[in-house]
């Protein structure tokens, strides 16, 4: 491909290659057509996505250092919540007033977090649902979790973004009610992954009477939160909610379980921490969740890397 070629394709940065970041900048690389350049520590030249329809073995642009980015028109940013700040530099590079930036991230409020942080590109609060894991540095497993894989809001930003996308296997949730739907993904977030890394379990853990006890009790302190801050859920949404999710595969493990064993610091805060925080925002106790909280934060401020058993990975 000449320079020229290049230049006139299409340009999209992804900021942190893991299962998340991983998958999509598979995908995307996949269709050929975009100049796909993914913002990593250490350099790489192909990624690999297995997936149940088949494996993409794709070549991949890879950039190790912010200071030799330059502006892109998308911007993927698939950092952990808590490594927003530190993909400030890479923002800085990569925005201008006509990059859309994505946000693949865990959590609420994601435009307020990153508005400092972007200057005058436009921020687009994404919602994904598909289960990601990352294998290698250049190889992620892609499994499907639900009806989609990612929602967006039904504007011209979430449109924008379902167009990038078009030809990749993803399927996408167009809502005119995001607020719902990306507090009814931090439900699931807020009971899942704490669950997982403390207990140690991938989602077999979900299947004893005892811990879908607790779980619904998790669930409907947050629900209580999410209604409070805007979200139109039902009645039975933590019922709900725990039906979807035993719906998951229970080998599949979640991204705050994969932290745990790799010795990373938990996302602990944009999750639970959220529905807390927000809970006294508005006068409700929470109990249930700020016993996960302090003990996810005992657990992150403390990171240890876990040996595993071959039955347990």
């Amino acid at each position: 491909m000449t320079s020229v070629e290049r230049s006139a394709r299409t340009t999209v940065a992804v900021i942190g290659l893991g299962s998340v970041g991983g998958v999509i900048a598979g995908l995307l690389a996949a269709l050929d057509r975009y100049d796909v350049i993914a913002c990593v520590r250490r350099p790489l030249d192909r990624l690999v996505v297995e997936h149940a329809e088949g494996t993409i073995d794709a070549p991949i642009r890879a950039l190790t250092d912010p200071a030799a980015a330059t502006q892109v028109d998308w911007v993927l940013l698939c950092t952990k919540t808590q490594d927003t700040e530190q993909a400030g530099a890479w923002l800085q590079r990569l925005c201008g007033p006509n990059t859309r930036v994505a946000t693949l991230q865990n959590g609420i409020g994601h435009a307020e977090r990153l508005a400092p942080l972007v200057g005058s590109a436009t921020v687009i609060p994404t919602i994904v649902y598909y289960n990601g894991e990352r294998l290698a540095p250049d190889r992620v497993r892609f499994r499907r979790a639900g009806q989609y894989e990612l929602a967006v809001g039904d504007d011209e930003g979430g449109r924008a973004f379902v167009a990038l996308l078009e030809g990749t296997s993803t399927r996408i949730l167009v809502s005119p009610d995001f607020k719902t739907l990306v507090w009814r993904k931090l439900l699931l977030n807020a009971m899942a992954n704490p669950v997982t890394a403390l207990t140690l379990q991938r989602q077999a853990v979900f299947r004893r009477d005892d811990v879908k006890e607790l779980c619904l009790d998790i669930l409907e302190e947050a629900a209580a939160v999410a209604r409070a801050d805007g979200a139109r859920f039902p009645d039975d949404e933590p019922e709900q909610l725990l039906a979807t999710l035993l719906t998951y595969p229970p080998d599949a493990g979640t991204s705050m379980y994969f932290d745990r064993l790799a010795g990373r610091p938990l996302e602990i805060e944009a999750l639970t921490g959220a529905v807390v925080a927000i809970g006294e925002q508005h006068g409700i106790a929470t109990p249930i969740n700020r016993v996960l909280l302090t003990l996810g934060r005992a657990v992150s401020e403390a990171p240890a890397r876990i040996t595993t058993t071959a039955a347990e990975t």
